[in-house]
């Protein structure tokens, strides 16, 4: 597969500088050759364009006299991603529906689906045109797949979930298994039976390994266009928003409420019955245990606005010495203190 320089700044819709050339590939710029496109999105790397041997640079007018051929871009790294969507091959290259598969004579499957071997496809289940179903793929009873869905070897969409059009499920993915839901007796813990499902929005991407719970009663959903990173768990009977990003080994407990546009950075930890306002980002390892309910930038464990988690770190590492300093003063202050009582006395 290639392109011209110019074919991919029409492409684009930019402005493309210097001569014309063929481009057949994809590269960073300390790797790019003479026939493959780059891109320059980080100030950091600016001391590589005067090395680079790229092709062609995707990169914003105030760098356009380093080089000598460029694409100029406003946004040169959402560019840059369009672009190797022109080169990227997509996983997979079965066609059609196996033997070897599973299809419940009550499943209804679209022309066009694309079901690889030792996939099952539970009765009731309607699976929509353009969608594929890799290996291992389990599809439970009542459930509906929509359009244009790719679901990666051995993921699991429990009975009666629902999955929007365009949605990726990577592999190992599991979508609506049991939440997490007991209830105490004197003899220990009896389950409390889900009986929910887990609704999954158009345009939503979610990671490998990554486990959202059915709910109790009721839904747990996704909103559409949000990204979900690996080894993530959603709890049962929660609510995530529309276009969110939720990193790598995020846990999030049941019924919390997460509003449209949030970050949450990895291993970020939130409690349950917690609701986080639209639009917050939410720092690496923080600890959520109460509602956020101001939009803005939060970290550390409880949860504090990020310019104070900042300070607030730049003191621990004072704090032996700022407790030996605190000691030695409350010595002086109760000697001080014994000889005011002598001076009293006398």
């Amino acid at each position: 597969m290639k392109y011209k320089i110019s074919e991919i700044a029409d492409f684009l819709n930019r402005e493309f500088k210097g001569e014309d050339g063929v481009i057949i590939g994809c590269n960073t710029l300390s790797d790019a050759r003479e026939d493959e496109i780059s891109f320059l999105a980080n100030p950091k790397y600016v001391k590589y364009l005067a090395t680079s041997r790229a092709g062609v640079v995707i990169l914003e007018p105030k760098y356009a006299k380093e080089v000598d051929k460029c694409i100029i871009s406003p946004n040169p790294y959402l560019d840059f991603a369009r672009v190797v969507g022109l080169f990227a091959k997509a996983q997979g290259e079965f066609t059609g529906i196996s033997d070897l598969s599973f299809i419940h004579p009550d499943a209804h499957l679209d022309k066009g689906v694309v079901v690889y071997p030792y996939v099952f496809i539970g009765p009731r289940a309607q699976i929509k045109k353009g969608t594929k179903l890799f290996p291992g793929v389990y599809i439970g009873e009542d459930c509906f797949i929509g359009e244009d869905c790719v679901l990666y070897p051995n993921v699991v969409v429990m009975g009666q979930c629902i999955i929007g059009n365009r949605v990726i499920l990577h592999p190992g993915v599991v979508i609506g298994a049991d939440g997490f839901g007991f209830a105490a007796t004197q003899g220990g813990r009896e389950k409390f039976p889900q009986i929910g499902n887990v609704v999954i929005e158009d345009e939503v991407e979610i990671g490998a390994n990554t486990t959202i719970d059915r709910a109790a009663l009721g839904e747990t959903r996704v909103g559409k266009g949000t990204k979900i990173d690996n080894q993530v768990q959603v709890g049962h009977n929660v609510k995530i928003g529309s276009n969110c990003v939720i990193v790598a080994q995020v846990g999030i407990a049941g019924s919390t409420r997460i509003g449209n546009n949030v970050i949450l950075a990895g291993q970020v930890g939130i409690a349950g019955h917690v609701n986080v306002a639209d639009g917050c980002m939410i720092g690496a390892k923080s600890g959520i245990n109460k509602d956020v309910k101001k939009t803005g930038i939060y970290s550390g464990a409880p949860i504090m606005e990020h310019n104070k988690f900042l300070r607030t770190c730049a003191v621990l590492p004072k704090l032996p010495d700022m407790h030996r300093e605190l000691k030695r003063l409350r010595q002086e202050i109760d000697k001080l203190k014994e000889q005011f009582k002598d001076i009293q006395d006398k």
